[in-house]
């Protein structure tokens, strides 16, 4: 009967002396009989599995008796009302005078409805992720497994693939350093797991194109030094100072290689980290520790090194075209310093080297940003002041966190992707007045306060 019981009739009972169980059932049954016509008979009821049995609970105390009755009913509304108000008909219960009075009708679906709500959000909660993978998300991380897969190993030292075969090569410190440039597409890197040079790099190096990409610490120094008394070094790059290669991002990595510095144009003592900051931008670290020497008029002077200051870089880029980064320094004679070589990359691997253009460039134009942003296929989205210098350059997928958190807050935003209502919507909240994107989202409600433009409506 329970299972099919839809309603429950409760029922507070009080008598004037002590009675049990039997004796409550007993009147109901007993003074009921008759009262409603057959039909609605409560013997016949309970035969019929229309009603259930009477369930009694009372206690006795100091000559009086208390409780609780409930009948499970299958009947309609109105049948389960005129019954539980015939219950109450009841003045006695076995030789004493007694009140029974109905508390509530308890619709037994609706607890169970409201117990199915409460168990479905409990399994919501737990049993589904929230998060939803965007198309590039999923696309970054499948190329992520299949770099980080790609990984070997050479002469037992951990390497990229290209390694073995590419006439350049990039020395890092450890493991983590040569996963990192794999994430950003660089596959001609190298560990040496310590400032102890194993035997097999320091030949390499002196086969190869070399160029160390250390820590910004005392202890990327140290493998410097080794190295360059063991084996042969071209070029020098530091991360910024204090900071390691594992930890930078792929605008830093790439500026920082960019800046790579001719080795033979440091000098033979000092602060090597210091030196290759001077020539050649690493942040992080101010003075260079080259000895000043006396000029003419009596001044000094701090002379340049030998070389270039910085690297040529130079990749194909996602449509075919070539990048080409140069930056030189004059020399004391006058004289055009000669560009380096532009060999830290694997050309043919490293597909992101064509965003190493340095955006931070006064003389670009929205056009400008919006063609090496957009049009390009960068995958990146820039942040502009009003002057449309750069103030940040991030990974379309982390454009909402950025720019809620960018300080000061950015003038102009391009994007290689969509302006949806959720990025309109932070925009217009952090006082962007531009926002140019490679397509418009559909918008609930547009801000006012922000212009949305796509590529092609502003390059036509």
């Amino acid at each position: 009967m329970d299972d099919t019981a839809k309603y429950l009739i409760h029922a507070s009972i009080s008598a004037d002396g002590v009675v049990e169980r039997s004796d409550v059932v007993g009147a109901v049954f007993g003074q009921t009989e008759g009262l409603l016509g057959d039909e609605l008979d409560l013997r016949d009821l309970q035969q019929s599995s229309k009603v259930g049995r009477i369930d009694v609970q009372i206690d006795s105390e100091n000559g009086h008796s208390f409780g609780q009755m409930t009948i499970a009913s299958s009947l309609d509304k109105v049948e389960t009302a005129i019954l539980a108000a015939s219950l109450e008909t009841l003045t006695r219960v076995g030789p004493c005078q007694a009140v029974i009075e109905v508390t509530n009708i308890e619709d037994v679906r609706e607890a169970k409805r409201r117990m199915v709500v409460e168990r479905a959000k409990e399994l919501l909660t737990e049993s589904f992720d929230d998060t939803v993978m965007t198309s590039s998300e999923i696309l970054e991380e499948v190329k992520e497994s299949v770099r980080v897969e790609d990984i070997t190993e050479y002469h037992g030292l951990p390497a990229g693939p290209r390694v073995a075969d590419s006439d350049a090569i990039i020395v890092v410190e450890g493991r983590a350093d040569v996963l990192t440039l794999l994430r950003f597409g660089i596959k001609n890197a190298i560990a040496v797991e310590g400032t102890n040079i194993p035997d097999d790099v320091a030949t390499l190096t002196q086969e190869r194109t070399v160029t160390t990409f250390l820590d910004g610490d005392r202890g990327g120094e140290l493998i410097l030094r080794e190295l360059s008394q063991v084996g042969d070094v071209d070029y020098v790059a530091f991360a910024p100072d204090k900071q390691s290669v594992e930890d930078l991002d792929r605008a830093a990595v790439i500026r920082a290689l960019r800046n790579k510095v001719a080795f033979s144009s440091l000098p033979d003592d000092g602060d090597y980290r210091a030196a290759v900051a001077a020539a050649g931008g690493t942040p992080g670290v101010p003075s260079d520790p080259r000895p000043e020497s006396p000029t003419t008029d009596g001044s000094s002077s701090t002379p340049p090194a030998d070389g270039p200051t910085d690297a040529v870089t130079e990749a194909s880029s996602d449509n075919g075209g070539t990048v080409t980064v140069e930056k030189t320094t004059e020399v004391d004679t006058g004289a055009e310093a000669e560009s380096a070589p532009d060999d830290v990359f694997d050309e043919s691997e490293a597909e992101t080297v064509a965003e190493a253009v340095d955006p931070v460039q006064p003389t670009l134009s929205l056009s400008d940003h919006v063609r090496e942003t957009i049009t390009d296929g960068s995958g990146l989205a820039r942040l502009l002041d009003s002057d449309l210098g750069l103030l940040d350059e991030v990974a379309v997928e982390k454009i909402y966190d950025t720019l809620e958190q960018t300080e000061p807050a950015p003038r102009l935003v391009v994007v290689d992707g969509e302006a949806s209502q959720k990025l309109v919507d932070i925009a217009a909240q952090r006082g962007v007045g531009d926002l140019v994107a490679r397509s418009k989202g559909e918008y609930v409600k547009k801000p006012v306060s922000v212009r949305v433009r796509t590529a092609d409506q502003l390059l036509t």
